[in-house]
């Protein structure tokens, strides 16, 4: 068995991820030592008596930004070779399923750093971050709910960890297009029908079905992913 994937979540808000990282499949692929996980608490790397952060901009300018110095020295003690350091922040690349799969398929050790306030002081951004990323146009309080986005859409791509091989192949994005409808028991539910198709038995058929719906729903709903990577074309000879 390969060694786990280990991730560690540096903030000032440890008990923001304690829900997350001890339910459903965080806490599956964590006892099935897929991925081993450590909430790193900043204030444990400060060194005045009052365990400070964050300070006033330089400059002036409205509310506070995170200190280099507690930042630098929690990363500094954590860090190894095969470390890759990444900043959330509203500035960085857009996440997209590429990345987690990129994230999955070729780390072994992930640190993320949850920016607070109105962010890190920019030599932390210059010397010690690897990447940044942003999980969409939008501010929200601190990093950590973005690094839990980063954290679930990786993890679940881990080996194992959803209990089955191929279980994310189809899903949205994996494949360029959004996924086909997806319909379980009972047949019929308040006068709607699921498609005879998906009761025929025959996998063909079935098979160009979804890839049609997939590219239905994909014109309707996300017509910009079209023609990315040959998506419209493959799909419409």
């Amino acid at each position: 068995m390969s060694a786990p994937l280990k991730i560690d979540v540096i903030t000032i808000f440890p008990q923001m991820l304690n829900g997350f990282l001890n339910e459903s499949m965080m806490k599956r692929a964590s006892t099935a030592g897929l991925v081993d996980f450590r909430a790193v608490n900043l204030r444990d790397f400060t060194t005045d008596k009052h365990n400070t952060t964050d300070d006033r901009p330089f400059g002036g300018g409205p509310g506070m930004v995170m200190k280099p110095e507690p930042i630098f020295a929690a990363v500094e003690s954590i860090k190894t070779p095969d470390s890759r350091v990444i900043l959330m922040t509203p500035q960085g690349k857009p996440f997209v399923q590429a990345d987690a799969r990129r994230l999955a398929d070729d780390s072994a050790h992930l640190i993320f750093i949850c920016g607070h306030y109105e962010g890190v002081d920019e030599r932390v951004r210059e010397s010690l971050v690897d990447e940044e990323l942003s999980i969409g146009d939008y501010v929200l309080t601190n990093g950590v709910l973005p690094a839990a986005v980063v954290i679930d859409a990786v993890v679940r791509l881990l080996p194992g960890a959803l209990g089955g091989e191929g279980a994310t192949e189809d899903e949205s994005f994996t494949t360029g297009l959004l996924e086909y409808p997806q319909y379980t028991r009972p047949p019929e539910f308040r006068g709607m029908k699921v498609p005879d198709i998906l009761s025929s038995g025959d996998h063909g058929r079935i098979a160009a079905w979804r890839g049609e719906q997939a590219l239905k729903r994909t014109a309707e709903r996300r017509s910009d992913m079209l023609g990315q990577n040959g998506n419209f074309e493959e799909n419409n000879p």
